[in-house]
């Protein structure tokens, strides 16, 4: 069985030798390359990519704006970001909107087949220069959990089933399907636990439900 991947980078060069690298390997298809996000949106109906490579820095629509706009149209696809930056704004927003992977271009192919692979299953995989950033978020984090004890969190038994399938790097419209409720129902009851939790994200909820035992 082969995955489906849709390759999206500005850069021709890179993006033409990372798709022969990817054509190597048995187990996957390379099914289509875009070379900005709007070009990603309007390939993505046709071509079904069951795992989207991304880059985050790109003209006409950047990664962080695509991976959104991807879900809001509810496509399923598992996202890999690949770039050549790491700030923490980019990583946050990246994962908060969806990415399950994050590796830096400079990645051995190995890491970045067995992070398309790992996607395709719904596991997430993170770059170490990354891991240091979301560990670093967690220890912070960690230190404020004095000011919320588990007894006064106060999340409601649908809004923990929602909590444990986003920490599993369930998209909103998977977490809806398993609950069957309505995706909107599911905005709302991340909502409240943002709120609940005093986060701003779903990684930073992930990590905090963690945190108090909650997973």
């Amino acid at each position: 069985m082969t995955i489906r991947v849709l390759v999206v980078d500005d850069q021709p060069l890179f993006r033409a030798g990372l798709c022969s690298l990817l054509a190597g390997d048995p187990h996957l298809q390379i099914v289509g390359q875009a070379a900005h996000g709007l070009e990603c949106l309007q390939l993505v109906p046709t071509l079904e990519p069951e795992v989207i490579l991304l880059d985050l820095r790109m003209p006409e629509l950047d990664g962080v704006q695509t991976i959104r706009r991807l879900r809001e149209l509810g496509c399923p696809a598992r996202i890999v970001v690949l770039t050549t930056f790491d700030e923490d704004q980019l990583v946050f927003e990246a994962l908060r909107e969806g990415a399950l992977a994050f590796l830096l271009k400079d990645a051995t192919a190995e890491d970045i087949v067995d992070a398309i692979r790992e996607a395709a299953e719904g596991r997430g995989r993170l770059a170490p220069a990354v891991t240091h950033k979301v560990v670093s978020e967690f220890a912070r984090m960690a230190r404020r959990l004095e000011d919320h004890p588990v007894a006064e969190v106060g999340l409601s038994r649908r809004e923990l089933e929602v909590l444990r399938l986003l920490a599993r790097g369930a998209t909103n419209k998977e977490i809806a399907q398993q609950l069957h409720i309505a995706e909107g129902t599911v905005k709302n009851h991340l909502t409240n636990i943002f709120t609940k939790l005093d986060v701003p994200d779903r990684t930073c909820a992930a990590l905090r439900g963690r945190e108090l035992g909650l997973l």
